[in-house]
């Protein structure tokens, strides 16, 4: 079988270059391509794509920048796909642990400056019983079940279809537009949907209102799907338990914002995805859908222009 041509911009790293020709691919000019692997962000991406270029892969899992953007309105009959799914084992892993920090009253534990036994105590929690809903159950989503399964927690899954996950663990998988009968009934909440305009503060006052004095929420998505506002004053008032937040609106979350000074805000810098372990998982997701695309077979992590994702 003839190698498919692939154009590979804008860094060219070995790593890359490997994943695609050992994958079936051929390096090879813009104009000589059949499909673009962009390792970069939208920013230098060709603003015209060959008549050859049939399919491009982003170097992203979220995509909403690049819905900023006029590229997929000027290449209708191209095929984008995200990188969705690429990082879900890291960033679930990043997840489990803000998630089990919370819970276990670490950041307590770690502020504290004498012995505290009896005071900390009532403010540890378990996993195991307990019903995390997890709104978002795509690939992070399901990678997280699977960590949550042995520690014996009960999860109710939200995706955008209702489609039952058939997983350890879930209990009930619930579609979208059933969302707001989740937060009464979940001990801690973690988002891990797609950024869209639909989704935004899509956890406001009213539903940080309908969760229990001691649970606590996880964002490892987008910062814009959470009322920063909303989600300071229900830490606050303790309200809730706590908020384990890798991604925040806005973001970098400014020095001197009231998140910082609060004894039950976990943050950590959009850093459940670091570089080094990135860009291996990225060449894994190249070589898949190069192999998949050389044989004519449907490729991962497509992107729906219409849903925003």
């Amino acid at each position: 079988m003839t190698a498919t041509p692939i154009a590979l911009g804008p860094t060219r790293t070995p790593l890359l270059e490997g994943a695609i020709t050992g994958a079936g691919g051929a390096l090879a000019d813009l104009d000589a391509a059949r499909a673009l692997i962009w390792d970069g962000g939208p920013e230098g991406f060709p603003e015209h794509l060959p008549e050859n270029i049939e399919w491009v892969q982003l170097f992203s899992a979220g995509v909403e920048e690049w819905f900023d953007t006029p590229i997929f309105d000027r290449h209708p009959n191209v095929l984008f796909t995200s990188a969705a799914g690429a990082f879900a084992r890291t960033v679930a892993e990043h997840t489990l642990m803000l998630l089990l920090a919370g819970v276990r009253a670490l950041p307590e534990h770690l502020a504290a400056r004498a012995w505290r036994r009896q005071e900390l105590g009532r403010s540890i929690g378990t996993l195991r019983n307990a019903t995390v809903a997890v709104v978002g159950a795509g690939g992070i989503g399901r990678e997280l079940i699977t960590l949550l399964a042995p520690l014996g927690s009960r999860v109710i899954a939200v995706n955008r279809s209702g489609t039952p996950i058939d997983l350890p663990g879930v209990v009930e998988t619930l579609p979208a537009q059933r969302l707001p009968e989740v937060w009464s009934r979940t001990d801690h909440v973690v988002i891990a949907a797609p950024a869209t305009p639909g989704t935004r503060h899509l956890l406001g006052k009213a539903e940080l209102a309908q969760l229990k004095p001691d649970s606590w929420v996880i964002n490892i998505a987008r910062g814009s799907l959470v009322d920063t506002d909303a989600l300071v004053e229900a830490l606050r008032a303790g309200t809730i338990g706590g908020a384990g937040l890798d991604v925040t609106d806005p973001e970098p979350l400014p020095e001197g914002h009231p998140l910082w000074d609060l004894p039950n805000a976990l943050i950590t810098p959009h850093d459940s995805n670091p570089p080094q372990l990135r860009t291996v998982a990225f060449a894994g997701h190249v070589a898949e859908n190069v192999s998949r695309f050389t044989h004519g077979r449907e490729l991962i992590a497509r992107i729906d222009v219409a849903a925003g994702y």
